[in-house]
């Protein structure tokens, strides 16, 4: 009796050990029918995660058209959406931690497949965007109907990847609510404006006389109704904003400027005119195109677009595209909050009120305006190369935005991809937003490598006439110390090392 029941015992231990033997066969063959090999997954703009890309580039533009530039809020937006996207993915990846979703545990290995990735992200995606550029609601809606998704589904279950996608918008926004950018209008003094400055900032100089040649003040521009108006300064307390992935906003915060009667000024402000007086048409061309980017997204928008230039070239995937957009848009945003610690710190002249000041007695060659072309003029009448109805940025001069953001995001895609290389190309007619009868034929931008294309962006500034040179070499400085240290924090996001910390010194 003793030995039957051994036997049975026996019979029984190896049957459960088959079955486990089964069952574990079974979940491998699971997933790796449900998991796409990597060389099988799509790629570049057939990957979801730059559709969404796209899409919020979309966003950005309109939201341009609708309420005028406003970059500093724009770089928000992009750097919120795409971390509401990259936190949900984290929890479909094997070590990547979430910035913010916090709580919601990693899913088990045979849910990481590609499909819960797509809805995920697609879920944060569409729950950010409605937040930020909520406007533009039918657009998002319809890209989810366009992906088979239901944009009505508001689950908060963090076992399934919709829940997950929601739970991760929703996290972040919640997170950022009283990060002191007033999106909401109620920090105290903001009489519930949104994005009203609650710091009560006026500038020194009125836009009628100069007080302080060293300090910044505001220009008239034209309503293009025959009319004029002195526009303010555009978001005055955005260094106030806690900043993404950065400790604070003074954390790189350059020197000072040259000031008025220093040699360095005296040749910078020459150089200012001595650039708009010898613009190229390909220098024109390479103005406009920073000045105002491929449909007005400012230049957090521009580098998402230089990105997803990145994407089709090195044919990226999902997880990629997720990593990569996150990484350049939080060097946008932080960009913005570092650049506006600076600008409003040391306040200083644009080269409008600059050139004015060194060249009032003189005969110079300068722009004239539309029609008018390169003439002789009285320094006093001197203009940067830009429409009348937006003669120069609202805001103090040092540092430069374009240079901050540029000079960053160049360094982010330089990092992320291991090499400079970049090889995209615009063709562009010359003058054709601040000369619109101008018939020059149409000239090739070329930007070989990011680093390059950082410089181009900052020099044209200076050769607009919006910045000294100062103002650029400086910023393109702040920006690559952002990207470099933002990269850190990335790695450490993903779960891995700097492989070359000397690169990151570079």
């Amino acid at each position: 009796m003793k030995t039957k029941l051994i036997q049975l015992s026996f019979v029984v231990i190896l049957l459960i050990a088959f079955t486990n033997c089964k069952r574990g066969q079974d979940n491998k063959k699971e997933i790796a029918e449900n998991q796409l090999k990597t060389d099988e997954q799509p790629r570049g703009e057939d990957n979801v995660a730059h559709q969404w890309a796209q899409i919020a580039f979309e966003g950005t533009a309109r939201d341009t058209d609708r309420f005028k530039p406003r970059p500093t809020i724009t770089s928000r937006y992009l750097g919120l959406i795409f971390t509401s996207m990259f936190d949900a993915w984290t929890r479909y990846d094997e070590k990547a931690s979430p910035l913010y979703l916090k709580g919601v545990e990693r899913r088990p290995e045979a849910e990481r497949i590609l499909k819960n990735k797509e809805i995920a992200i697609s879920y944060a995606a569409y729950r950010a965007l409605n937040e930020y550029y909520f406007s533009d609601s039918t657009l998002f809606r319809n890209k989810m109907k366009e992906l088979g998704l239901d944009p009505d589904n508001t689950s908060l279950d963090s076992n399934t990847p919709e829940g997950i996608g929601n739970l991760a918008a929703k996290t972040v926004i919640e997170a950022r609510h009283n990060d002191m950018s007033n999106q909401y209008g109620e920090v105290e003094g903001s009489n519930g404006q949104p994005y009203f400055d609650y710091t009560g900032y006026k500038p020194v100089n009125p836009v009628d006389s100069i007080v302080d040649i060293d300090r910044w003040q505001p220009k008239y521009f034209s309503d293009g109704k025959g009319g004029k108006f002195a526009p303010g300064c555009l978001t005055p307390f955005w260094q106030h904003v806690k900043p993404l992935l950065l400790k604070s906003a003074d954390q790189f915060r350059p020197g000072p400027p040259p000031k008025v009667g220093s040699k360095q000024m005296e040749k910078e402000v020459k150089e200012v005119i001595d650039l708009q007086a010898n613009l190229s048409p390909e220098d024109k061309a390479l103005v406009e195109f920073m000045r105002d980017g491929p449909k007005s997204a400012q230049q957090a928008g521009h580098w998402l677009i230089f990105a997803l230039d990145v994407s089709r070239r090195d044919q990226n995937t999902l997880d990629e595209d997720v990593k990569m957009y996150f990484l350049v848009e939080s060097v946008a945003m932080d960009g913005f909050i570092a650049c506006w610690d600076a600008k409003m710190f040391y306040d200083s002249a644009r080269p409008y009120a600059l050139v004015h000041e060194y060249y009032q007695d003189q005969l110079i060659k300068a722009w004239g305006g539309p029609e008018k072309g390169m003439m002789k003029m009285d320094g006093e009448k001197w203009r940067p190369y830009s429409p009348d109805t937006f003669l120069c940025p609202p805001f103090p001069s040092y540092v430069s935005g374009h240079s901050t953001i540029s000079g960053g995001c160049a360094e982010a895609l330089r990092l992320f991809t291991g090499d400079d290389a970049f090889g995209t190309e615009v063709e562009l007619v010359p003058g054709a937003l601040t000369e619109p009868n101008n018939t020059d034929d149409p000239v090739v931008l070329k930007f070989p490598t990011f680093t390059k294309a950082g410089e181009m962006a900052g020099i044209s500034r200076v050769m607009g006439g919006y910045h000294i040179q100062a103002d650029n070499i400086e910023a393109l400085k702040l920006g690559r110390k952002i990207a470099r240290y933002n990269y850190k924090k990335y790695l450490e996001l993903i779960g891995e090392e700097a492989s070359d910390v000397a690169k990151l010194e570079e």
